[in-house]
């Protein structure tokens, strides 16, 4: 049941009412109650006008990268898939095992490009096609000079290397290895079919 608003006569016709009687605590109101007021009536806002909306206007930036140089891992990622996708992700957990190894431990770099060389180029001429490189991970420098000397000086020069000729025609993919096969401190190297 709705309850319905007083009029206007209803109002005048309680308050006389309220003038003739008496009180019974006298002083505990002083004046009679003020009228109720009507309600004011809502107005009707007008809708704001929305700005043009521009796709990824409110897409937040990009965080600016702070390292100089990338790891290895992640260039090595970037680079695009040159062989199967399915041989890829198996060599990656370690699960297809490498026909040849090459140990460069305690080599230079003088010593080791060439012992690289050589045996990417036997591996591939004797019908191998995963390979293992292992560099080490390399020793933290005694002296951290002014300039930022990266970790492993054959760790960044092997995949460099395997990049340029005469190599770069041999390899088809480079990665880092599973830890099975030395994680960080190896690469496989998965080359192209001699021909």
């Amino acid at each position: 049941m709705t309850r319905r608003k007083l009029t206007g006569e209803e109002i005048d016709l309680w308050h006389k009412v309220v003038k003739h009687t008496e009180r019974l605590q006298p002083g505990a109101h002083s004046s009679p109650p003020a009228a109720p007021m009507p309600k004011p009536k809502p107005v009707k806002q007008p809708e704001p006008r929305l700005a043009a909306f521009e796709l990824g206007s409110r897409a937040k930036p990009k965080p600016a990268k702070h390292d100089l140089k990338p790891s290895i891992a992640r260039s090595l990622s970037s680079d695009p898939l040159q062989m199967d996708e399915k041989a890829f992700r198996r060599m990656k957990r370690g699960k297809i095992r490498p026909e040849g190894k090459l140990d460069l431990h305690g080599m230079r770099i003088d010593t080791a490009h060439p012992a690289l060389t050589r045996f990417i180029l036997s591996a591939q001429a004797s019908g191998k096609r995963l390979v293992l490189v292992v560099t080490g991970k390399g020793k933290d420098r005694d002296e951290p000079g002014p300039m930022p000397v990266p970790r492993g000086v054959l760790r960044h020069k092997v995949p460099q290397w395997l990049a340029l000729p005469p190599l770069a025609q041999a390899v088809l993919q480079v990665t880092p290895a599973h830890i099975s096969h030395g994680g960080e401190g190896a690469y496989y190297v998965f080359l192209r079919r001699f021909r």
